[in-house]
């Protein structure tokens, strides 16, 4: 019997087989270690609902059993799996069915679903062509939190956690749907008095802390029903929603000034301050929300006018007076293009030669339609937006300028504003203008006010200091008319003071003033400082603060303010009149 040949194994063809199979593998291995890593749950069941892939992460997500959930396993089983072991509430069987209703009809579903342990997972499933589904599963809690925060934050104020005007917004509209079934509301619109000078005295931490202290006594002092926001800065708003008559916002506009005018201990700081608040009644003033917080702030606007620390109700009046300050405010910004304003100069006499020693820059607008408006209207404004600063630098260049011209004993006193010292470049101004006119330094005469040396900040002091030690003379104006003048006196090395009008005016008939300008002239002259009397318009006060040791002296009884022109004939009359007594 003849033997078959034995068949001889192809060593090429089962080496390819092996890199094949090692190929498979190392595939199989990739995609496992992708699917583990992900950053979702990853599960795929077959056309009969059976698992074919489920990854570690939905394992761990849900802290199930790799025995139970594993290829082979029902969708049945997998649910009840998690039914037993705690992270699924709902029920099995109808959400078994649900799930397979949908891929039945080809449908993808996205949903949230909540679970027991408090956290959110994104669910999808999407259906395969051949039958069957992939889902996937995300914890989107963190997500969610971050969304949530970023919404509050859009809706809320970072500092006070008050809603922020997008959310008074929505409130107050809200408020006024009620309007329409005959319910009233208030808006109370307010802002904390002089709050800029905590913020510039003891810095913007103690100023947070305020703001803050503040939010809390507000919110403590309505009701449920109403709500309050901080609009920004020091600025809060309160709807104070079914009232019975204005009385109501009236009551609660005293209580909450009551509440924060009590002082606050901050960091070891006692601190008292006030608010001004506006009111606006709906629907009487409007049932527009933008209309009625406009009327609130105007209202607000009167109050602060009209000395601060109180409360106004809006008033159709209102609305014209803020239609012509925005006029005025217009109407200056284009002044300083323009170039409609000028310098008048009232002189200032030294009593004993009888001889001008100075005189004062007064500011003058000649406005093309309305004449010449009033330094008193023009400018708060100015010093409220923010324009005295270039205001004020042009008067320093022109008043120095102008009195390079005169002889050369005779100063330039120019009134600087608070506003103008806390702003950075003051002193490169002064500088600037005395290098640029020749003016020697101690013709120059700076006016400031109580008002200043009641916000005294390190900067503040360090410009003061800076000047003086340049040869600028320092006065401080209208001495007396402040609550604690001579503790400034001790803060600063003033070269002069000015003493008020006011005291000057009542010399006669008012023993107090009298006693009271003796002991400025007598404090003045121990602190080697000149005082100059204002507003002297008749001989017998002229006499009187003569008699009372005043040094220089300033009115209508020697002068008018006067053009620049009018004041260089003045200086050429009274310098022939010289050469004729000579």
């Amino acid at each position: 019997m003849q033997q078959l040949p034995r068949m001889q194994s192809d060593p090429g063809r089962r080496s390819a087989l092996s890199e094949q199979r090692e190929e498979e593998l190392l595939t199989r291995s990739r995609l496992e270690l992708a699917l583990n890593n992900m950053s979702q749950g990853l599960l795929m069941f077959d056309a009969s609902a059976r698992l074919v892939i489920c990854n570690e992460r939905y394992i761990q997500m849900y802290g199930l059993s790799p025995k139970v959930v594993k290829p082979g396993c029902t969708l049945s089983e997998l649910i009840h799996h998690r039914k037993k072991t705690g992270s699924f509430s709902g029920d099995p069987e109808q959400y078994c069915a649900s799930i397979l209703d949908r891929i039945a009809q080809g449908q993808t579903t996205s949903v949230l679903v909540d679970t027991a342990d408090g956290h959110t997972m994104h669910v999808v499933d999407r259906p395969m062509a051949g039958g069957g589904w992939v889902a996937t599963h995300e914890d989107v809690s963190k997500r969610q939190q971050a969304e949530a925060r970023v919404a509050y934050m859009a809706h809320h104020d970072a500092l006070t956690n008050l809603p922020n005007r997008v959310l008074f917004r929505e409130r107050l509209e809200q408020a006024t749907n009620w309007i329409a079934r005959g319910e009233h509301l208030a808006v109370l619109y307010l802002d904390l008095d002089n709050f800029k000078n905590i913020n510039d005295t003891l810095g913007h931490p103690i100023g947070d802390e305020l703001l803050k202290a503040v939010a809390g006594r507000l919110l403590g002092n309505v009701r449920a029903i109403d709500a309050v926001a901080r609009l920004g800065g020091d600025e809060f708003a309160i709807v104070q929603t079914k009232i019975g008559t204005p009385s109501d916002a009236a009551e609660l506009a005293t209580r909450i000034r009551e509440v924060i005018v009590a002082p606050y201990e901050l960091s070891d700081h006692h601190i008292v301050v006030d608010t001004s608040i506006g009111i606006a009644i709906s629907p009487h003033d409007g049932v527009d929300p933008d209309q009625l917080l406009k009327n609130a702030d105007m209202a607000l606007y009167g109050a602060k006018a009209g000395g601060r620390g109180t409360y106004r109700f809006f008033e159709p009046e209102m609305n014209a007076r803020m239609t012509a300050r925005r006029n005025l405010e217009l109407d200056l910004r284009k002044a300083l293009v323009r170039g409609e304003f000028e310098l008048y100069y009232q002189p200032l006499v030294d009593i004993a030669r009888d001889e001008i020693c100075g005189c004062e820059a007064l500011l003058r607008w000649h406005h093309p339609e309305r004449g010449m408006v009033p330094p008193s209207e023009f400018i708060p404004v100015a010093e409220e937006t923010g324009l005295i600063t270039r205001l004020g630098e042009w008067v320093i260049r022109t008043a120095c300028a102008e009195a390079a011209t005169w002889p050369n004993d005779v100063r330039v006193a120019v009134n600087v504003s608070p506003v103008q010292f806390k702003s950075l470049n003051l002193l490169q101004v002064i500088i600037s203008a005395l290098a640029a006119t020749g003016l020697p330094a101690h013709r120059l005469e700076i006016e400031i006010t109580e008002t200043l040396l009641m916000q005294q900040t390190e900067a503040i002091l360090a410009c003061l200091h800076q000047l003086h030690e340049l040869g600028v003379r320092i006065a401080m104006d209208d001495f007396g008319t402040g609550y604690s003048s001579l503790s400034y006196l001790r803060s600063f090395p003033f070269d002069k003071i000015k003493i008020d009008q006011s005291f000057i005016k009542s010399l006669s008939d008012k023993e107090d003033s009298v006693a009271i300008v003796r002991a400025v002239t007598g404090l003045a002259s121990s602190f080697r400082m000149t005082t100059t009397a204002e507003g002297v318009e008749t001989q017998q006060q002229r006499d009187l603060v003569a008699a009372l040791g005043c040094t220089e002296m300033q009115g209508f009884l020697f002068s008018h303010p006067k053009t620049a022109k009018d004041l260089a004939r003045l200086f050429s009359s009274r310098a022939k009149r010289t050469v004729r007594v000579a």
